[in-house]
């Protein structure tokens, strides 16, 4: 059985997994495993340029060959829905969606694509939010979201979100890297990185709104990104998701990096002068085995540079 083959069963079959399973290895284990090597689960950068500190952020938790293995297809999963530009925080930052690029690259990955599904006209959401020519400059393959690329998938261990059409493209891939950027959602508070992976379902994604506490930790379980990046450089602070008021954006120059996606989210609203517990698809993350979100709790190593 090759590797892409390997990917689609685990997604497949592991879903949540309620049991707290990763890749067959207990979570408790992991997290006991990453104490012994003295890593942090999660590492926050602070006060430095955008790229100097994604790369640190992720060299902190054990670098980019931790996640990217020689000959991987990995999908970088930024936030590129809004007709943006960078100063309006709508969108994660360019120059740090090109970094993770280039660390992919550096760690032996064949082919790094990247890609998202607007809300906005496609072209222009990819040319003013200054994404897609970072990324190719980087040398990413860029790429617009097409219809004929969802088909449906079963999510048999989810209660809520049992069914939804999602992009293949993404799920066959050997690594997921989610990236998006840290803002206000009219609808359910904060958008972070549970809510970023919305950008690789199809269908009316609306409907997600009505029960979004549940489905996106759900969601998150089934895709089971590798690692979640959060770009905390500018924050869109009001008015989110779209913005486009500069008053709204308050420059926070932070990076969080981390393998569980429940933890990065529950550190950013922090960001917000919010808890964790504030949020309810935080609050349900621990459920489906997606990271510690009490601060207190957490691996967790603070830098500044």
């Amino acid at each position: 059985m090759d590797k892409f083959t390997n990917r689609r069963q685990f997604i497949k079959t592991a879903g949540v997994i309620g049991a707290g399973v990763i890749l067959g290895m207990p979570q408790e284990l992991m997290a006991d495993a990453e104490v012994r090597t003295g890593l942090p689960s999660i590492a926050v950068v602070k006060k430095g340029l955008p790229a100097a500190m994604t790369r640190k952020a992720v060299e902190m938790i054990g670098g980019m060959g931790k996640f990217v293995k020689k000959g991987d297809k990995v999908i970088v999963k930024p936030n590129i829905g809004w007709d943006r530009n960078p100063s309006q925080a709508a969108d994660t930052n360019p120059e740090v969606v090109a970094e993770a690029v280039k660390m992919c690259f550096e760690a032996g990955a064949a082919k790094v694509m990247v890609f998202d599904r607007t809300c906005n006209n496609g072209k222009r959401c990819y040319a003013n939010s200054g994404i897609a020519s970072a990324a190719e400059d980087a040398g990413a393959m860029v790429s617009f979201v097409v219809d004929a690329g969802f088909r449906m998938y079963d999510m048999p261990n989810n209660t809520f979100l049992t069914k939804w059409e999602l992009y293949t493209p993404a799920l066959e891939a050997d690594c997921i890297i989610n990236i998006p950027i840290a803002k206000h959602h009219g609808l359910c508070e904060l958008t972070l990185g549970m809510k970023n992976l919305m950008g690789l379902m199809g269908g009316d994604r609306g409907q997600i709104h009505w029960k979004i506490h549940q489905y996106l930790p759900e969601l998150a379980a089934f895709i089971k990104p590798q690692l979640t990046i959060i770009d905390a450089t500018r924050v869109l602070t009001a008015n989110g998701p779209q913005g486009g008021n500069l008053s709204d954006v308050e420059k926070m120059d932070t990076i969080i990096a981390s393998p569980d996606i429940a933890s990065a989210d529950a550190y950013a609203t922090t960001l917000f002068g919010r808890k964790p517990t504030d949020i309810g698809y935080i609050v349900n993350g621990p459920k489906y085995g997606l990271g510690e979100i009490d601060i207190e709790k957490m691996n967790l190593k603070v830098a500044t540079i």
